[in-house]
């Protein structure tokens, strides 16, 4: 039986104060064993006297959390470390970014939200329906997010096709790699409106050595047309 695993998070809140809402999914072929390279991962990660705790990127950049006691120097090589395992895994990637001044009211935005997903699995249906079960891991965080995968995933393939899961440990590498590129997405939107202040600079250098080092690579696991 194929199953494709379909990983979603979000980044950002419906709170008008929120500037820039992104939507990321992250698809990994089930037959695509990833458990040899979270190995190497891990073993870099203790080889460097550093702690296995599950990656989340704002926690890890604002050192909150379970990095409140890591100094920068090892917060940083995390992140590399982790940037590392992202480019050795089998996956793709797709990321929808939302300017919250563009959507007078969250209908208008949730409304987009399901035809970005929808048109999404539309322009790759061939290759969905491929699949036995499309798992889809979501954590249902926010009613909105939850709605708008609803409706366009259920209108685009059938409900017999997808199996909803709540992630668990065995995935749970797979989650984090989506909440990873999508601040990485939020990064270049940031650059590139000249909003990435200090925090970013220290992780990722200046605009140059971001687009070079960082967005470059997360790119190229995108998924393609």
């Amino acid at each position: 039986m194929r199953e494709l695993p379909l990983f979603v998070v979000e980044s950002g809140d419906k709170s008008i104060a929120t500037r820039y809402y992104l939507l990321t999914f992250v698809l990994h072929e089930q037959s695509d064993r990833i458990t040899s390279k979270i190995q190497v991962y891990e073993q870099t990660l203790a080889a460097a006297d550093l702690p296995n705790i599950p990656f989340h990127s704002e926690p890890l950049l604002n050192g909150h959390d379970d990095y409140e006691n890591l100094g920068l120097t090892q917060r940083k090589k995390l992140l590399v470390s982790f940037n590392v395992l992202v480019q050795r895994l089998p996956i793709q990637h797709k990321t929808f970014l939302y300017k919250r001044s563009e959507f007078p009211n969250i209908e208008k935005l949730a409304a987009r939200m399901r035809r970005d997903a929808s048109e999404m699995i539309a322009d790759h249906l061939a290759y969905f329906q491929g699949f036995d079960h499309v798992k889809l891991y979501y954590d249902n965080g926010q009613a909105i997010v939850k709605k708008a995968l609803d409706e366009a995933i259920y209108s685009t393939l059938s409900k017999e096709a997808v199996v909803k899961k709540r992630t668990t440990m065995t995935e749970y590498r797979l989650a984090q790699v989506a909440d990873y590129l999508c601040t990485i997405e939020l990064a270049a939107v940031k650059y590139a409106a000249k909003e990435n202040g200090a925090t970013y600079d220290k992780f990722f250098g200046g605009v140059g050595s971001f687009k070079k080092n960082w967005l470059k690579q997360a790119r190229r696991k995108m998924l393609r047309s």
